[in-house]
């Protein structure tokens, strides 16, 4: 028997019925479950802030007094925290434990019930925006003990944390994508590898500016290169709205993209059901 067939009306008075809790109960007993299962899941949390982490101290080492060429007064610290952000919180996301529910038939379960299918992955995505705001904490933690101060004060820290999170968010939608249409956890604990091209080609380790002619080029249209000269902004340069604007279209641009991925595989995903 199908999903459809399973969740259809039926007009017997003897048959009991789930009743709908509501769009928000749905999302939020959705977003605790996943909440939830974080603990029991820290070997999915603990290595991207352990590589963020060692990769941001090593950089800083090497690089510092190289880049010192760029400007009299350059902070390469605060030049390479945001970098050391993205790379913490891009590609961790609750997939991997969609997945699981995927092989294990709770989805199908779930199914099987009036919650709405929206909620589903707006549950799961609520608790990866919990999850980006908290690896940040650590990252930023090393970047205050080694010096790094905020030009924007306590508003623009909230603004980096927020634009840091819906960047996690955003691409978090290949993630789900991969889930519901493969149910293969291989290939969604592979997905953080589509992250390396957008963090390589782009001004991860030196301004935009040192960068060559062809690689300049690749990074104008490199969605990172945007996002990461807003949060550099936020620490040493003040309010850039410009520079704010295009990391927000940057995000928006890659959400578009990852979030039709997504729910079109949930869709799928249903109707095979």
């Amino acid at each position: 028997m199908s999903v459809a067939e399973a969740i259809a009306p039926t007009t017997d008075p003897s048959v009991l019925r789930a009743r709908p809790a509501g769009f928000v109960r749905d999302t939020s007993a959705i977003a605790g479950r996943a909440l939830r299962a974080v603990p029991r899941d820290l070997e999915a949390v603990f290595p991207p802030v352990f590589i963020a982490l060692f990769f941001f101290i090593v950089n800083v080492a090497t690089l510092k007094n190289l880049t010192q060429s760029v400007g009299p007064g350059f902070d390469y610290e605060a030049f390479q925290m945001p970098t050391a952000i993205l790379l913490g919180v891009t590609g961790v996301s609750r997939a991997p434990a969609l997945v699981l529910d995927v092989q294990d038939g709770y989805l199908d379960r779930l199914l099987m019930t009036p919650i709405r299918r929206l909620s589903i992955l707006l549950g799961h995505m609520v608790a990866d925006i919990a999850v980006a705001i908290a690896l940040t904490v650590p990252i930023l933690i090393v970047g205050f003990a080694i010096g790094v101060r905020f030009d924007t004060g306590v508003l623009g820290l909230l603004a980096f944390v927020a634009l840091a999170a819906l960047w996690s968010l955003g691409f978090a939608g290949f993630g789900y994508a991969i889930a519901l249409k493969t149910g293969n956890p291989a290939a969604v604990n592979s997905s953080f590898l589509l992250f390396f091209p957008f963090l390589f080609l782009t001004s991860s380790y030196v301004p935009r500016s040192e960068l060559s002619g062809w690689l300049d080029t690749v990074a104008g249209f490199n969605p990172v290169t945007y996002l990461l000269e807003a949060l550099r902004s936020l620490v040493t340069q003040g309010w850039e709205w410009d520079e704010l604007g295009k990391a927000s279209l940057a995000i928006l641009v890659l959400a578009a993209v990852s979030m039709a991925l997504c729910f079109a595989a949930l869709r799928g995903r249903v109707k095979r059901g």
